[in-house]
């Protein structure tokens, strides 16, 4: 997954300017060719609208995309059974190691993730930075804790035993969400830790992708998971605020997940860490695609500069429609140049 203040313009910016600042460097692929891809739950609404859009404008491309997971994602990227792979967590420098065609990650968007819960009687819950690892850690483990009370005065918190959720998939989200947490907590960062995968310590529910953890909150009265933002926004779920390192209690939006973001530094590899930003919601993170640097064909290799084309140019004009940031235009222009430059048959 170094910005300037141009990353608050770049959600505004239009059309055109776009146009102007990525002019078209390919031809239209005049045979069929299909890209096979799967990863990331998160950004998979998002994905399903490059897919369509850029079939429209592309007729003889077609995209298949699968919402595997980020952890499914890097697998099968590594396997070398997909044309591309997605994750919300950066590859690590073994994994990429461990690609014969070689790789690299492409940033496609920025987004928040939310703590959802079902609480009856609840529609209004706050967490603050201290209470919400704590949580997830197994320290608080009833809702009437003096820790979730303080911050929530005159709400009608239950003494009953809180039921954590969590994805059964190795997953993106769980790394935005345990990277986070482990960046404000260091209990949380020693029982817990980050990753796709964690040993949670709560004996939690698990549901597999965005859909099975909104789906075991929703039936289970007393629980409380975490999805992606749009995913919880679109379906109508009761999301908790938490606390910034301001201090401010924020649900997430696209202008507070572009404020957390805007002071991120993308490297040459554009690989981000980023767990407590200074501003803005404070559980943002970056989704990427993984592309080869080698295909088997021209023919694959120039659909793959195609679809990568479309996402960091027009595609980026949808982002903040689905809840997303965009790419800043000066990194999604390095990441482009570098896709064209090195991705070959």
């Amino acid at each position: 997954m170094a910005l300037s203040t141009a990353f608050r313009r770049a959600v505004t910016a239009s059309a055109v300017t776009v146009a102007i600042a990525f002019s078209p460097v390919l031809t239209a692929i005049a045979e069929a060719v299909t890209l096979n891809g799967a990863g990331a739950t998160f950004p998979a609404l998002l994905y399903e609208r490059y897919i369509s859009e850029f079939k429209k404008k592309n007729p003889n491309l077609s995209v298949n995309y699968q919402a595997i997971g980020s952890g499914g994602g890097i697998r099968q990227t590594i396997a070398g059974v997909v044309d591309f792979g997605a994750s919300d967590a950066a590859m690590t420098d073994a994994d990429m190691q461990k690609v014969n065609r070689g790789v690299m990650l492409v940033p496609t968007a920025g987004g928040a993730v939310t703590p959802i819960f079902n609480l009856p009687g609840v529609s209004n819950l706050k967490l603050s930075r201290e209470a919400l690892p704590e949580i997830f850690a197994g320290r608080i483990t009833r809702w009437n804790d003096p820790k979730i009370a303080k911050d929530n005065p005159g709400v009608n918190l239950p003494n009953s035993e809180i039921k954590t959720v969590v994805r059964a998939d190795g997953s993106g989200t769980t790394f935005i969400f345990t990277n986070h947490l482990s960046s404000v907590s260091p209990y949380f960062k020693g029982r817990v830790g980050v990753g796709t995968a964690p040993k949670w310590t709560t004996n939690p529910l698990k549901g597999r992708g965005n859909p099975g953890v909104a789906a075991l909150v929703q039936k289970t009265p007393g629980s409380i998971g975490y999805v992606e933002h749009s995913y919880a926004e679109k379906n109508k779920i009761a999301m908790a605020a938490v606390q910034n390192k301001k201090g401010e209690f924020l649900t997430p939006s696209v202008d507070s997940a572009n404020k957390a973001l805007s002071t991120v530094k993308f490297p040459d590899n554009f690989r981000v860490f980023e767990g407590d930003p200074a501003d803005g919601y404070p559980i943002t993170g970056l989704t990427w695609i993984m592309v080869y640097r080698q295909y088997d064909s021209a023919e694959k290799s120039n659909a793959v500069k195609q679809w990568v084309e479309y996402i960091l140019t027009e595609g980026q004009n949808l982002n903040a429609q689905l809840g997303f940031t965009r790419i800043p235009p000066e990194v999604a222009q390095r990441a482009l140049q570098q896709v064209r430059n090195e991705v070959k048959p």
